[in-house]
């Protein structure tokens, strides 16, 4: 059985994809709720700005100048270094009061006055540090700055980042083993179902799954497989009953004829003729039994032994070699040692006899007839081919079938059942049959199974 590759599985492509939309989703809520608390920290900063400007403002109209510097110098003290900057100068751009020296370089429009309701972001120079200011002069021409740093917003807005990207790594990780452990369960039921599905191609039709059937759609198409391969084996175990029964039935009248033609006597010549068309009826009895017994053990390994497709192959060969030549044909035989099998040897025998017996029957003078045997990879491959004219196209897919002949063959000897029997026996040892293509003649190749070990 060819195993479904957990990369290429469709299971681990749809638990992924699903997976990969449930991520996606995460991280665009993700999004939304980092720019919902980026713009809440922003609207923050200019709220405070506004109240920390209005409250001054407030303060210098209440008690002027004196009371506002004092106030921005405790303000100033008790702020820790960087994180706020305060500002107050006279019209003369002298510094009343603050923790800066002078009013920053990048700001000068800011001191001309710009409202605290578009507060400017600005860099101190040397510090390297970025603030939010807002600035407003005062009644009498006094410039207030009052202004915050972005330090804490931003290391909380990049611990956020690094959150998201943690979680998304985490989600995207757990997308993986999930899709991974699923795909392998679903993976699992499918290879049994497949596995079961090559041992009954393999001939094998009384093969079941283990075990009880679970509470769902895999247990359900079980039921459905094993109710199938019942009515199956149902059918295919009464047409051989009848097969055989018409074999078994016909065959003993007829033995009983050809008894009582031994009885007469005064037309020797008739009698003869009678007898022979007997016995061939007999011997298409005989092949429909062969054919049935074979059919029934197909996939069954018991009877079968370990053995050596070349030695049999090669004996049959030796024997059909002497009967070739005296139809003036050439015979080869190509195959490489050692290559085992589980057989047995009558049957295969019997199914080489037939290949090799239709090649010299259907060849004419001056063809060549070749057995070959290699291995092939995964199977021992036996092939049989000749340069006789080969078979019609029209009866190409029906070749194995029973009683199958072309009519251009209808005077040759034979019944149409030996190439039925080849594909009994080869489905009895679980080969496979192909008949390849040929520019000239026909050709029949069976895949053996090796014997592992």
């Amino acid at each position: 059985m060819k195993s479904v590759r957990l990369a290429r599985s469709a299971s681990l492509r749809l638990t992924l994809a699903i997976a990969g939309l449930i991520l996606l989703a995460a991280l665009l809520a993700m999004a939304v709720q980092y720019r919902t608390a980026a713009t809440a920290l922003e609207r923050q900063e200019v709220q405070i700005l506004k109240s920390d400007i209005d409250s001054f403002a407030e303060l210098y109209d209440q008690r002027r100048i004196p009371a506002l510097r004092q106030a921005i110098a405790d303000r100033a003290a008790q702020t820790g270094q960087g994180q706020a900057l305060y500002l107050l100068q006279n019209r003369e751009g002298q510094t009343l009061a603050g923790n800066l020296d002078d009013w920053p370089e990048g700001l000068p429009a800011m001191a001309g006055g710009v409202t605290e309701a578009a507060p400017r972001v600005f860099t101190m120079p040397g510090t390297g540090l970025e603030y939010n200011g807002v600035a407003r002069v005062l009644p009498g021409g006094f410039p207030l700055l009052v202004a915050r740093g972005n330090a804490l917003t931003a290391d909380t807005l990049a611990e956020m980042r690094g959150t998201i990207l943690w979680m998304a790594l985490a989600l995207l990780g757990l997308a993986a083993v999930t899709g991974g452990f699923v795909s392998r369960l679903v993976l699992r039921r499918i290879d049994a179902v497949n596995d079961l599905a090559d041992r009954v191609a393999g001939g094998d039709l009384a093969a079941r799954l283990p075990g009880a059937r679970t509470p769902d759609e895999f247990g359900a198409l079980e039921e459905h497989v094993h109710s199938m391969l019942d009515r199956i084996q149902n059918l295919n175990a009464a047409t051989n009953r009848l097969s055989d029964a018409i074999a078994h039935e016909l065959r003993t009248p007829l033995n009983r004829i050809q008894q009582k033609l031994d009885k007469l006597e005064g037309q020797p010549a008739l009698v003869e003729e009678i007898r022979a068309e007997l016995k061939a009826t007999v011997r298409i009895f005989d092949a429909l039994l062969d054919i049935s017994g074979a059919l029934a053990e197909q996939g069954q390994r018991p009877g079968l032994v370990p053995l050596d497709l070349g030695v049999v192959a090669q004996e049959v060969f030796d024997l059909y070699d002497p009967l070739a030549e005296e139809n003036d044909l050439t015979c080869r035989f190509d195959a490489e040692a050692g290559l085992s099998i589980l057989g047995d040897r009558s049957l295969l025998a019997q199914m080489i006899s037939n290949l090799l017996d239709n090649a010299i029957k259907f060849c004419n003078p001056g063809d060549t007839i070749t057995l070959t045997l290699r291995d092939g990879g995964g199977r021992h491959v036996l092939e049989i081919a000749d340069t006789g004219p080969g078979v019609p196209d029209e009866i190409r897919a029906d070749l194995f079938e029973r009683f199958t002949r072309a009519e251009r063959d209808r005077d040759r000897p034979g019944h149409g059942l030996g190439l039925a029997l080849v594909r009994a026996i080869a489905a009895r040892h679980g080969a496979k049959l192909d008949l390849p293509r040929r520019a000239q003649g026909f050709a029949v190749a069976i895949a053996f199974p090796k014997l592992e070990g």
